[in-house]
């Protein structure tokens, strides 16, 4: 059986331990008698599975009891609408951080409920940086402050949150969600679309303190109302029961097989290490992000020529490291490294990088 190195950033790898277990429950799901793909989401069995899925969730994470774990669809995309429609509504205003594409699509699609503030910005240098941020500068009665705490597409992280006071904080979780530890008592809302470190496509996790909920625009839609699903379990209609299936699995091999989120972290700062240090010393290749700012997650390369990336991308795919080329607004190349990318992968890779640049100069 032949697997490749997926460096897709989302959907991406999913844990081969986990893949394996799934197919081998797939017909039959603990003596059921039937797959999760085909039994009720009302039945006592699948109750056991979305339950166990929030309970590793909350146990791996450590998330405080005074918040809510909801399970969601629509992708991270669909929160961008959510979070206005149940939290601005006191001052009918929140600030934004603009770190990339995910961020600017909440601000604009915020702006439409009520006054998006544009706090800073890194558009000028291609989202390459996290800005500095002044607290001086935030609206002292907003009813949240929104950023994007790690950025798909152009490779930077914060690495330290902005300091909001009593303004609610809400980060887009979505490509460093169980990557390492996160102090979740720090902010007020996260959200995540699960197809890059969690499950499948299909399935999207919000955590929200239980204040915040039951504050909701009079417009807003049922299906859109955190508390509807707050007050229903997760389970107000028909959920993404597959997906929260192999949530549930990868919650479950990194609690017993990587042994929790500080392990997690150990791999992660690895690989990632492994690939900076390259880029760090190579002619040929170079990162884009400034080093301070630099996500675990994502890491976008270029050469400066986009004939070599070109050729780079092509001859990689030959090798088996695929889906590999960079975003079209930073160009070059992207290697999303996930919790499910082995060691292994990123050595080859960086051993491929190697023989490549030897052979271009």
């Amino acid at each position: 059986m032949k697997r490749v190195y997926n460096f897709s950033a989302g959907p991406s790898m999913l844990p081969e331990p986990v893949l394996r277990r799934a197919a081998a429950e797939m017909l039959d799901y603990e003596g059921s008698g039937q797959s999760v793909m085909e039994m009720s989401h009302r039945s006592k069995i699948y109750e056991g599975i979305i339950g166990s899925a929030e309970s590793l969730l909350r146990e791996v994470m450590n998330i405080p009891g005074n918040y809510k774990v909801l399970f969601l669809q629509g992708g991270a995309s669909s929160q961008f609408a959510m979070v206005p429609m149940n939290l601005m509504t006191k001052s009918n205003k929140a600030d934004f951080v603009l770190t990339g594409q995910w961020a600017t699509k909440a601000y604009q699609e915020a702006a439409r409920y009520g006054t998006a503030n544009v706090i800073a910005s890194s558009k000028d240098k291609t989202f390459s940086y996290i800005p500095e941020l002044n607290p001086e500068t935030f609206t002292k009665d907003a009813d949240y402050f929104h950023i994007c705490l790690n950025n798909t597409i152009y490779g930077t992280k914060f690495h330290r949150l902005p300091e909001t006071g009593n303004v609610p904080l809400i980060a887009d979780i979505s490509s460093c969600i169980l990557s390492e530890p996160i102090d979740v008592s720090k902010f007020a809302l996260l959200y995540a679309g699960a197809q890059k470190n969690m499950a499948p496509a299909g399935l999207t996790v919000v955590i929200i303190r239980e204040d915040l909920i039951g504050r909701a625009m009079d417009i807003t839609p049922t299906m859109f109302n955190y508390k509807t699903h707050a007050d229903n379990d997760s389970m107000f209609n028909t959920p993404p029961c597959y997906c929260i299936y192999m949530c549930m699995l990868v919650l479950d091999w990194i609690k017993n097989t990587v042994g929790g989120l500080e392990e997690m972290k150990k791999i992660n700062e690895k690989k990632a290490g492994m690939l900076y240090d390259f880029l760090d010393s190579s002619k040929l290749f170079r990162g884009t992000v400034v080093a301070k700012d630099r996500s675990l997650m994502n890491i976008p390369f270029i050469t400066g020529s986009d004939e070599l990336d070109a050729k780079f991308v092509k001859e990689a795919a030959a090798h088996d490291f695929v889906n590999i080329k960079g975003h079209r607004s930073v160009g070059g190349m992207r290697a999303s490294i996930y919790n499910a990318m082995p060691v292994e992968g990123v050595e080859k890779l960086v051993q491929f990088m190697g023989e490549f640049e030897k052979n271009s100069l």
